[in-house]
């Protein structure tokens, strides 16, 4: 059971905390053994509120970032890996984090591995971190593995956070486009529509399109409720199942403009994630097969895992690699050149630098050409509006005259 413990060590400090045990006395015994005399032990009971939502069980990226930077830092100072936590520990901002930190320090010291205590905790640490940590303890570098980790996840948070401030706008503006539209549809054209059919007005098609649509949405909105919420269900089974994701997943690589995006920051992440694992000492194999495992497109996924067969064979990386054109040239061959140096895990690093820098002008370029796009689909949808609206007012005008 989980207990939570407040007590008083040597020189005078209340120490407070959660802790793994059997019963209370095994908790006494386990505090007496770290100098501690016990206050109170009690049961940690579990947040309803947090249980019954799980987003708020799911830790942030940055505070993954945060631990990782701050524990390697400590590390490299020479403070022991118990020690470092504890300190790091007090630095932690949330329940959820500070419950992970009290497990994990727990863990290690009733005698496992750092590897396996973070392993407990899927949500928060990979199975790509999990490994490249147990591989660091085998050789002795988890300090040298952690930098690379935090820088590695700086990189990548830097990445996601550029790819999302470019499609950012063009949703919002959409989402508000949307909102406008129902508004009108729901308040405004079933006035005009009164008003058109008092006075005998003639409608134009585009009117009676605008005025049919607004009608369907009024007496028919719990059937609109149900085929977008069914659509959207429909659309997530289809979106899970292996041939709706690579239905998907090709559609996404072949977009307009953003297709070209998406391809150059998986092979960003493909290039940093492989190079990192075998940076730390994973085998080339073993490595291809976890990045595989992390990658997002069905397409990449099943040529990495294509790739790692055929290394497995004999072949080097390069070349089974350049059999697949997911795979650019410029990658295939900073792999041939690292491996010919023995330098692969530098060789890959230098290339996700480059689609990195790719990935930037593409969201500066997209981000620029985005803006008037948007004001001309804009301008079609309201002078569409405008004119179904003001026709028939135009042409009770002209009657008049």
């Amino acid at each position: 059971m989980r207990l939570s413990y407040k007590a008083v060590g040597k020189d005078g400090k209340i120490a407070t905390g959660i802790i793994e045990a059997k019963d209370i006395n095994e908790a006494v015994v386990y505090l007496r053994t770290r100098e501690l005399v016990p206050i109170t032990i009690v049961k940690k009971e579990k947040n309803k509120f947090v249980e019954a939502i799980p987003f708020f069980k799911r830790s942030k990226f940055t505070d993954l970032i945060f631990f990782t930077r701050q524990l390697s830092s400590m590390l490299v100072s020479g403070l022991t890996l118990v020690r470092a936590l504890e300190i790091l520990k007090q630095q932690v901002v949330g329940v959820y984090m500070l419950e992970i930190m009290d497990g994990i320090i727990t863990d290690i010291v009733s005698g496992s591995s750092f590897s396996d205590a973070i392993a407990k905790y899927p949500t928060m640490f990979s199975p790509i971190y999990c490994s490249i940590i147990k591989t660091s303890e085998e050789s002795g570098l988890l300090d040298r593995a952690l930098i690379r980790l935090a820088d590695n996840l700086e990189k990548q948070d830097k990445l996601q956070s550029s790819v999302k401030s470019a499609l950012t706008y063009p949703v919002i503006v959409v989402i508000l486009m949307i909102v406008v539209v129902i508004i009108m549809m729901i308040f405004v054209i079933p006035q005009l529509s009164i008003l058109y059919e008092n006075l005998n007005i003639p409608l134009p098609l585009p009117t009676q399109i605008i005025v049919g649509l607004s009608r369907f949405i009024i007496f028919f909105w719990p059937l609109v409720i149900i085929m977008v919420v069914g659509i959207f269900v429909l659309y997530r089974r289809f979106a899970k199942s292996p041939s709706g994701k690579l239905i998907i997943d090709n559609i996404v690589l072949k977009l307009p403009v953003f297709g070209k995006l998406i391809k150059q920051t998986i092979l960003a992440e493909f290039a940093r994630t492989f190079g990192l694992l075998v940076g730390t000492g994973t085998l080339v194999v073993d490595a291809l097969l976890q990045t595989a495992g992390s990658a997002a497109n069905s397409y990449y996924k099943n040529a990495i895992i294509d790739v790692s067969r055929k290394v497995e064979k004999g072949l080097t990386v390069g070349d089974a690699m350049s059999s697949s054109i997911l795979f650019p040239p410029l990658l295939v061959q900073l792999v041939r050149i690292g491996e010919e140096t023995g330098k692969l895990d530098d060789s890959l690093i230098k290339a996700s630098e480059y689609f990195e820098r790719e990935v930037d002008e593409q969201v500066k370029t997209l981000t620029t050409a985005m803006e008037p796009i948007i004001m001309v689909v804009l301008g079609i949808g309201v002078s569409f509006l405008i004119i179904s609206v003001i026709t028939p007012i135009y042409g009770l005008i002209g009657s008049i005259q």
